[in-house]
């Protein structure tokens, strides 16, 4: 249903933890001129473990405002909570997103059935195409390609972003799964060998600070043009491992802070970005030819 690169989009914040909601449309622009194919807004790199329902809603129909149709906009809506993930995701429809983003509970801990449930009642109650979420390194549950090939037979349930990293797992849920359910990497250090494995783009951190390369690496993967992929990727790799020296999305914050783009607020319990870490994020910048 979505094809490329799509930014797993920063929520910016002012130094008092605020939403600046100029530099969220400029950042929507940045993305729309360079190609981004779709932008998810309010997802984990979006923080929406610290936005408010009135937040989240907030930032979702700014987004689809600014965007104005121009580029598909993907809601992260999911929740621990199966009742919340219902009314964030009958939000997102309401303010025109084109499909929400669902992660598997958090801290639950749900068992298999209860994951199935959980994606099937947000499904019934709101007429949206959904995709799934699978990141356990985040969760602490792991959905399993069973269940996702189980959920994939709900007709509005069209995709997953699988944050594993595991390929082939991929591949058995592509094995798995009707035509039409597309797969996503959300992993940016395996996302070219995914696509290449079948997946048809990646919900990515990267893509906040190098979309165009992002973008033309994602369209020559899909095309089949493994050579012109490798080498964009090869320039992109410092930024697939350094943008997680610390938890997402400190360090692609400060990034964006450092090349002029958004403010440096980011919302307790995460902290700027330790200087620590700062000549290495700014390497990784420059060896992938986007530094400030």
């Amino acid at each position: 249903m979505f094809r490329g690169s799509m930014v797993a989009l920063v929520t910016p914040m002012t130094d008092d933890g605020a939403i600046d909601e100029k530099a969220l449309e400029s950042l929507i622009e940045f993305h729309v001129e360079n190609g981004t194919d779709a932008i998810v807004a309010v997802g984990t790199t979006g923080e929406s473990a610290t936005l408010d329902e009135e937040e989240h809603c907030y930032v979702i129909r700014r987004t689809v405002k600014a965007v104005n149709g121009r580029i598909p906009v993907i809601a992260g809506t999911g929740s621990n909570s199966t009742q919340e993930a219902i009314q964030l995701t009958r939000c997102a429809k309401e303010a025109g997103a084109d499909a929400c983003l669902l992660v598997t509970p958090y801290y639950n801990k749900p068992t298999q059935e209860g994951l199935y449930l959980h994606h099937k009642a947000i499904a019934e109650a709101v007429d949206i195409p959904q995709i799934l979420y699978n990141v356990p390194g985040r969760t602490a549950v792991d959905m399993t390609p069973e269940t996702v090939i189980r959920l994939a037979k709900i007709d509005n349930i069209v995709g997953i972003k699988e944050a594993t990293g595991d390929i082939q797992r991929c591949r058995d849920i592509l094995a798995g799964v009707p035509d039409g359910f597309d797969i996503y990497s959300g992993d940016d250090a395996t996302a070219l060998e995914l696509i290449l494995a079948g997946a048809h783009g990646v919900i990515s951190v990267t893509t906040n600070v190098a979309p165009k390369a992002m973008h033309d690496m994602c369209a020559a993967a899909l095309a089949g043009d493994k050579e012109t992929a490798n080498s964009i990727n090869g320039r992109l790799m410092a930024l697939h491992t350094d943008l997680f020296v610390e938890a997402n999305p400190i360090p692609v914050k400060w990034a964006l802070y450092d090349m002029g783009h958004i403010g440096n607020g980011i919302r307790l319990p995460l902290t700027i970005l330790s200087p620590t870490y700062h000549d290495t994020i700014r390497a990784a910048l420059k060896q992938a030819n986007v530094a400030a």
